[in-house]
């Protein structure tokens, strides 16, 4: 086991940072993370746009975050609750970041990363499509969504999906999904 979740996270925790989580992600948390991060951006006075794009952004990916967490691995069960997540929303340059990570099983790395591919493949007017094709043609998963999270995310911001999966062991790795929104449009 070469993946160090603390180090990991503190890593992702320097710099400007509006809201840093490591732990188990509950609606209730969501709701709490929101408005830290709503009351963070008057903070930065930024526009109402920015400030609607990232909450808008922030939402999906804490949705994501909660409907696709797995059972931890059985090292880190002692360590850490069940939905265990991390967030970390911070200011860098001209745009805020949002990372969310948590592990995911091996079987499911190649379908996630081909995905996250697809996505970053396409242009503007093809997400645009994917997201109503989604939208007018899919079934609710058991999980809650039809596969529009991240076509959504991506079709809001403009910007590619960046993501990493750390091995931490033989049926795990940690997946990492970086998302950016520009501030200056």
């Amino acid at each position: 086991m070469s993946f160090d979740i603390n180090e990991y996270y503190s890593r992702l925790s320097g710099g400007d940072v509006l809201m840093a989580f490591k732990g188990s992600i509950s609606s209730e948390l969501i709701s709490n993370v929101l408005e830290v991060v709503e009351s963070r951006l008057d903070e930065y006075d930024e526009s109402s746009k920015i400030r609607k794009k990232v909450y808008n952004v922030l939402v999906e990916s804490l949705q994501n975050l909660y409907h696709h967490i797995e059972v931890l691995p059985e090292g880190m069960q002692k360590e850490f609750d069940d939905k265990f997540g991390i967030l970390v929303v911070s200011r860098q340059d001209e745009k805020y970041k949002i990372s969310t990570g948590n592990f995911i099983t091996q079987d499911k790395v190649d379908v996630l990363r081909n995905k996250i591919d697809k996505i970053n493949s396409m242009s503007r007017e093809e997400l645009k499509d994917m997201y109503k094709f989604i939208l007018n043609h899919q079934r609710l998963s058991e999980k809650g969504g039809g596969g529009l999270g991240l076509v959504d995310i991506a079709r809001k911001t403009g910007n590619q999906l960046e993501y990493t999966f750390e091995r931490y062991d033989d049926l795990y790795y940690f997946f990492n999904l970086d998302v950016y929104v520009e501030i200056a449009m």
